[in-house]
């Protein structure tokens, strides 16, 4: 079903609107908007040089020892150029075993100089563009992925309706405490890589559903990590601790927060259109889920938890949603679905609604606390006009765009300059991204993955090959040459 039929921001205005979703709001002035993005934010005691930030957005194009590939070192010049002044550096696992795909970063002492290269490269061409990178951050963001490891699953506890969209057992092991406090040092010592690579600031991900976002949802688990807030919070608020007893305020430190898991969803047999898998009361899983009714989100944990990490040193709030793989629409409102993945089960708008709502009710709550605002890039060209309105009704500080960046890697440099976005080159949630990222029959083990409509140089090839090697694979023939 097409959604995005809005041939102004009238037309947009009216269906929030007609849907209720009063969480949408707009500035239509470009001269507002302008201003909103403009200002600048404190994170610890580092001046970010504007509003705009460009989410983490992994190109699933490192080499096979987790260096940046050829397309790395691409695509981040282009955000170097694009003028946002926080550009989130993507997921980089802090050991070989906690990758998602063969072609994930992952940084080690064997390679940190590569991210030290490509770090010093990303501050000179920003410098070249804007006069100075000093109010440029790139918190690069650490992550395991836990059920989704390439390798081998590593599970931090079971959840039924996840275990069966990953195929996984219900007697598969969970990820042991001994083996949990080994993987926290394996975090300060990547942190530890990151600041003499020349890193400022390193991020947590903790969402989608990696190792430490399970862990949050784990009231099922037992032993110290499991169970209790307290101790469904201990790996990030001992890890956290760690960074400030070895680092000290040399670094800034960063969580992108899943803060309302949801339901998993999938299409019935015979159906296109998602809808949530059965379930039980109450609830007993995922993390800033209502046990009484998942469908909605309940954030007093969620509160809670955001409360201890400031006690513990956090510095700035990435505000995420859902999981890519088992509740796509949350994540990410779109307009059309990756291959074989369901329909939309709700209006889009209700989405974007759902991304304001939570985050602007968290900033409310932690004022000093600036977070960086999601789902935006359905919205298009209209996006720019919701940050606006958001940033300068004080329900969110920054605001970030994701797939929206991957297609128009400047779009911040045209909406600080016009107040508005080129509507030829902006995003629009077709899903080509989340295809190429799905494939995993490359020579090398994962097809890299970028914005086929709106960068057809590199990527339009691309997804042509890999669409030849799908159906090679399903003929039974060989796979594609590396990319």
């Amino acid at each position: 079903m097409k959604y995005f039929t809005y041939k102004s921001l009238e037309d947009l205005s009216r269906e929030c609107e007609a849907l209720g979703t009063r969480h949408v709001r707009f500035e239509p002035e470009p001269e507002r908007i302008k201003a909103a993005l403009l200002r600048t934010v404190t994170v610890g005691s580092f001046r970010l040089g504007n509003s705009v930030a460009i989410h983490p957005m992994e190109g699933c194009d490192g080499t096979a020892d987790g260096s940046p590939g050829e397309l790395t070192w691409r695509r981040y010049e282009r955000f170097a150029r694009g003028g946002a002044k926080l550009v989130w550096f993507e997921a980089t696992a802090v050991c070989e075993e906690g990758r998602a795909n063969p072609r994930q970063l992952w940084i080690h002492e064997r390679n940190a100089d590569a991210f030290a290269r490509l770090l010093e490269r990303i501050e000179h061409v920003h410098r070249e563009q804007y006069g100075t990178s000093a109010d440029l951050l790139e918190p690069i963001q650490l992550t395991h992925s836990g059920r989704y490891c390439f390798r081998r699953p590593i599970v931090a506890s079971h959840n039924p309706a996840i275990d069966r969209k990953t195929r996984i057992a219900a007697d598969y092991p969970v990820i042991s405490d001994d083996e949990l406090e080994r993987l926290e040092d394996d975090y300060v010592a990547a942190g530890r890589l990151a600041l003499q690579a020349g890193f400022r600031a390193v991020d947590l991900k903790v969402t989608h559903g990696y190792l430490l976002s399970e862990l949050m949802g784990a009231k099922e688990r037992c032993g110290q990590y499991g169970g209790s807030l307290e101790n469904r919070t201990r790996f990030v608020r001992n890890v956290l601790g760690k960074f400030r007893a070895e680092f000290g305020r040399k670094l800034i430190l960063c969580i992108r927060l899943g803060c309302y898991d949801g339901l998993p969803y999938a299409a019935a047999p015979g159906e296109k259109t998602g809808s949530s898998l059965p379930y039980d009361l109450p609830y007993r899983h995922g993390f800033g889920t209502s046990q009484e009714n998942p469908l909605q989100e309940d954030l007093t944990e969620v509160r809670q938890a955001i409360g201890l990490f400031r006690r513990d040193g956090l510095d700035l709030l990435n505000v995420s949603l859902g999981s890519p793989y088992y509740n796509p629409h949350i994540v990410r409102p779109f307009e059309v679905p990756d291959e074989g993945n369901y329909e939309q089960p709700e209006h889009p708008l209700w989405g974007v609604d759902r991304h304001f709502r939570i985050a602007g009710a968290l900033q409310a709550e932690f004022p000093d606390l600036p977070m960086v605002g999601s789902g935006y890039s359905w919205l298009q060209r209209y996006s720019l006009n919701a940050a606006g309105r958001n940033i300068a009704d004080g329900h969110i500080r920054i605001f970030g765009l994701g797939r929206g960046a991957l297609a128009y890697p400047d779009f911040a440099r045209d909406a600080l300059q016009n107040g508005a976005l080129d509507e030829r080159r902006v995003c629009k949630t077709l899903t080509f991204c989340t295809y190429l990222m799905r494939q995993k029959d490359h020579p090398l083990g994962q097809w890299p993955t970028g914005c086929p409509p709106f960068d057809k140089e590199i990527y339009g090839p691309i997804v042509k090959e890999a669409r030849h090697a799908q159906r090679r694979r399903m003929a039974g023939g060989p796979a594609g040459e590396p990319q």
